[in-house]
């Protein structure tokens, strides 16, 4: 039942798609194309998620100070967020699960530009305090890519992939066996999901289609490959499901966020 109720969305999405092709500017194209994403997610996902568009800010970043704008933000609808106006808002990163960047066309360029942003989201630092956890946590904030159209095999994403992670200056060792592969980090995006075409992600999820043995073998391997027909939307709803089911006695520390006010105190 799941995997063809998402099949069918996954085909409204592409029929969807080809209405504002007939535009004649690429921001009247990718708007709308970002905006079935987000329908989709809102109309799929938990309500304790909220889904939104903007930046994503920790205790040490600055005012004005350049920052990535996302597509899509996934987060937790508990937590605060600080309104920019028109949509556009700024998301604390204890509370965000994950970005995604929709593409109307996949190519190398928009690799860099998605993998570059993802760099950066993982390298803001939370500030949390911890009491207790159960279910799976990803070890970082989760990036990925959604894309309408792009190669036609899968092998062209994953050079891509190893390309723009040697002009970044990614890198990685080869991932552990069992939990401490759960809690070790992608360095940029966690998953590429081409609609109709399949999807790669960072092998590192509790669920995959890699067993300790086959990973054993080829100790090397950090991507796997997909390809199929219908499955992109059932893969992401379920990565981005299973990192938000989880229980944790996690509480935000503000103070941090308040380093920057200074008062002189009296006390009586």
């Amino acid at each position: 039942m799941l995997f063809s109720h998402m099949a069918a969305v996954e085909d409204q999405l592409l029929a969807t798609s080809r209405i504002p092709a007939n535009s004649g500017h690429s921001l009247h194209k990718g708007t709308p194309r970002e905006a079935f994403i987000k329908e989709f997610l809102e109309s799929h996902l938990p309500t304790t998620l909220s889904i939104g568009s903007g930046e994503i800010i920790d205790s040490r970043s600055q005012p004005s100070s350049p920052r990535r704008q996302f597509d899509l933000v996934v987060y937790k609808s508990n937590l605060p967020k600080l309104d920019f106006g028109g949509g556009i808002s700024g998301f604390l990163a204890e509370s965000v699960i994950a970005t995604i960047e929709v593409k109307s066309l996949l190519d190398k360029a928009g690799m860099y530009q998605a993998m570059s942003a993802a760099q950066d989201a993982k390298k803001l630092q939370k500030s949390e305090t911890w009491s207790f956890s159960a279910g799976y946590i990803p070890p970082a904030i989760l990036n990925f890519v959604v894309a309408y159209d792009g190669p036609q095999k899968l092998e062209t994403v994953l050079n891509w992939i190893d390309e723009v992670e040697s002009e970044l200056g990614v890198t990685l060792p080869p991932l552990p066996l069992g939990e401490e592969r759960l809690k070790t980090a992608s360095a940029s995006i966690d998953g590429v999901f081409l609609l109709g075409k399949g999807f790669i992600t960072f092998d590192n999820f509790p669920t995959g289609f890699l067993n300790n043995s086959s990973r054993t073998t080829a100790p090397t391997v950090k991507w796997v490959a997909a390809s199929m027909t219908h499955g992109s939307m059932l893969w992401l709803f379920h990565m981005i499901t299973q990192a938000s089911m989880n229980i944790s006695g996690t509480f935000l520390n503000m103070v941090p966020y308040m380093h920057a006010l200074k008062a002189d105190v009296t006390s009586r």
